[in-house]
């Protein structure tokens, strides 16, 4: 069957800018993290694609998480403003730790409301109107390549505990992939579109706005192509950033710093892109089901409690497993019945030889790289986004939850009904089974 004029493959993008006035609280470390300058420019950047009847949105936001409630009504706002489908909206975080609370998460602060109204909302709905406008004839060359940008940040201490830092011998996801979009007719440049894993803490404590490294790389290949550049997260719930200094933090040179390796990588990536071809737009639909674990006993909660002597002034993971706690006090006090499971109702977006599938949590890396292995023979481009469409923390592998550390705590702690152990392997039956209908 021949392309005519109605399934056609279209593509536009639009970018816009959602800086926040200096002075504005950070999100990531501490809940009162203010800013004091800008290193440089966030923004938000909206793919549109279309072909015969369907039409979809990716947006990417360089910000830290992108609370679900908030995420929700800013899809049906992009919606009415667009008329795309809700449903085939897809909204990712960069996750840099550099940018102002829209996450909202227990310990962390409040989501900054203000700057939503303001700047935030205001700047999703520009780009995307703009990107939807532009739709235009477009064609799409794709390719991989490794980069060690990324290191495991899971550092197993001689006592065995986990702390932040670089595990050489840990799980990540090298797999960078860059997709270049452009005009069919013209051969001008759409979007270039990059995804890797990037836990955006290079700045560390530093009070400068930033989009951490992905903004540098983008910049760079943005200035050697002339066609606007944007960054899409994958693995990132146990990838830090390979920084000179050893650590998972540093500062704005470190930034700098891993941001032109990773334009170099990007830059290979581009030099490597395969043969364009004409796009295929298809979404698979449905709902991911997540079954939760049992509750606790109410007499096995309240002895926890007492172990917290100083609760009014508790933040970040201590305020969380403390809420936690409190809600399922609450709970089981209230005689309410226990759901079964986490149901996500999802959308997958698959543009030619890559396959977008939306994640609501930061998830580790053998997610992505399992998930890519298992849809190869369909998708030679499996593209897991994490914090996208919504937040709930983070999602280990279950060979990590007995190590315990950070993450495993938020697995524990984030929300009144936990999920199943294996929810990594739940989570990839749920997708498998939704794109092979």
């Amino acid at each position: 069957m021949g392309v005519t004029q109605e399934n056609i493959f279209r593509a536009g993008a639009a970018k816009a800018d959602i800086t926040p006035p200096v002075g504005t609280c950070l999100y990531g470390y501490a809940p009162d993290w203010h800013s004091d300058s800008v290193h440089d420019n966030l923004d938000a950047t909206a793919l549109a694609v279309s072909q015969g009847k369907i039409t979809a949105l990716l947006i990417t936001v360089c910000v830290g998480d992108l609370q679900t409630e908030l995420s929700d009504e800013i899809r049906q706002a992009v919606s009415g403003k667009t008329g795309v489908p809700a449903a085939n909206i897809l909204i990712s975080a960069t996750h840099t730790h550099s940018a102002p609370n829209v996450s909202g998460a227990e310990g962390w602060g409040e989501v900054d409301r203000d700057y939503v109204d303001s700047i935030f909302l205001p700047g999703i709905l520009k780009a995307s109107e703009e990107a939807v406008a532009s739709l235009t004839g477009a064609e799409i060359a794709y390719s991989t390549v490794r980069s060690d940008v990324g290191v495991n940040r899971r550092e197993q201490m001689p006592d065995g505990t986990i702390n932040f830092g670089q595990n050489p011998c840990g799980s990540y996801d090298p797999c960078m992939t860059f997709i270049a979009v452009r005009e069919k007719e013209s051969k001008k440049g759409i979007i270039n579109l990059i995804h890797y894993g990037c836990h955006g803490t290079a700045g560390g404590h530093g009070r400068e706005i930033s989009r951490d490294w992905s903004g540098v790389m983008c910049d760079r290949v943005e200035n050697v192509t002339g066609t606007l550049t944007a960054f899409w997260n994958g693995a990132v719930g146990d990838t830090g950033p390979r920084l000179t200094n050893g650590l998972t933090t540093g500062d704005c040179s470190h930034i700098e710093e891993l941001g032109s390796v990773a334009a170099f990588d990007a830059v290979r990536a581009l030099r490597k892109l395969g043969a364009y071809k004409d796009g295929k737009l298809e979404i698979f639909s449905g709902t991911v089901r997540l079954p939760y674990k049992g509750m606790p006993s109410l007499r096995e909660v309240q002895e926890k409690l007492k172990e917290y002597k100083d609760a009014e002034n508790l933040t970040n993971i201590f305020a969380l497993k403390y809420s936690h706690l409190k809600d399922v006090e609450a709970f089981l006090t209230s005689g309410k019945e226990i759901p079964q499971a986490k149901e996500i109702p999802t959308s997958l977006v698959s543009i030619g030889d890559a396959l977008f599938i939306p994640v609501p949590f930061e998830f580790f890396s053998g997610i992505s790289l399992r998930l890519r292995e298992y849809l190869k023979s369909r998708f030679p481009h499996t593209l897991v986004l994490s914090n996208t469409n919504g937040y709930n923390f983070y999602l280990p592998t279950q060979d990590q939850l007995c190590l315990g550390g950070y993450e495993v705590d938020c697995f524990l702690n984030g929300s009144l009904f936990l999920l199943e152990d294996a929810t990594d392997q739940n989570l990839i039956n749920e997708i498998l089974r939704i794109v092979n209908g």
